[in-house]
């Protein structure tokens, strides 16, 4: 896992379908993730890694200073774990300590140059900084890695990046390759389709979602984005047919209980 998972005005970066878990723009929560420990650890690291899952742990709730006590353990037990920095970089930037922020995120890059966790989680520091290039550079390094088994991932972040940089035909063109490289990518879907009713491209954002939901199950924020496009479009008649659909498929339940 890795770092990503947050909502800005509706859109949301990819919560890398429980791979990746990062935070990006106003309103989510990081998490790093649990990196894998060897059988023959030492006492030390095994401490290491309890008080970096507590630190996690904390920090996934908001209780901040107890995050900051477990994590400062964690690297004092095992100053050469990558996640253990990249944890430290979030807490440090929910701080807003970005300086102390960097500093950690780019030893965790030092400690694991290669990792896609750490790649990821530094990616969104920059994106969520203003520093949309950097942070777009860094998700590509994560794509064309061939170790990284879900490069439309990343495509998909960096596409989220430059839609928040207002760098709008490069993002639609990386929401596009992250739907070529998994077709049945919802999350995609919904950025795709939901920048092209924000550009006013009406017939395309249709296309979008009819494309989607003709061939893979719907979603509920797929289905809404369906029927505001409808409504630019000034289609009663699909907009009423997505509604039922909205109803049926996701609200009955809810309803009845």
């Amino acid at each position: 896992m890795s770092i990503f998972s947050r909502r800005n005005g509706g859109q949301c970066i990819a919560a890398f379908s429980g791979v990746l878990v990062a935070a990006l723009l106003h309103g989510c929560a990081s998490s790093p993730v649990n990196a894998p420990r060897h059988a023959d650890s030492t006492p030390s690291e095994t401490a290491a890694t309890a008080n970096l899952q507590l630190g996690i742990a904390y920090l996934q709730q908001g209780q901040l200073a107890l995050a900051k006590d477990k994590l400062q353990k964690a690297l004092a037990q095992n100053a050469r774990d990558p996640i253990a920095h990249s944890a430290m970089g979030m807490l440090s930037e929910r701080l807003g300590e970005l300086r102390e922020a960097d500093r950690y995120y780019m030893q965790a890059l030092r400690l694991a140059p290669k990792s896609p966790d750490v790649l990821n989680n530094y990616a969104v520091f920059l994106c969520r900084t203003g520093r949309s290039e950097e942070g777009v550079g860094r998700f590509m390094e994560v794509a064309n890695n061939r170790l990284y088994a879900t490069p439309e991932m990343a495509y998909n972040n960096a596409g989220v990046c430059l839609r928040q940089a207002k760098l709008l035909d490069r993002a639609e063109a990386s929401f596009s390759r992250a739907l070529l490289l998994r077709p049945n990518f919802a999350e995609a879907a919904l950025q795709l389709g939901g920048l092209q009713l924000e550009r006013v491209k009406l017939a395309e954002a249709r296309a979008t979602v009819d494309r989607f939901m003709n061939t893979f199950p719907a979603t509920a924020d797929l289905l809404q984005l369906a029927i505001r496009v409808a409504q630019a479009q000034g289609d009663r008649a699909a907009e009423e047919r997505f509604t039922r659909r909205l109803r049926v498929e996701f609200l009955s339940g809810a309803a009845g209980q």
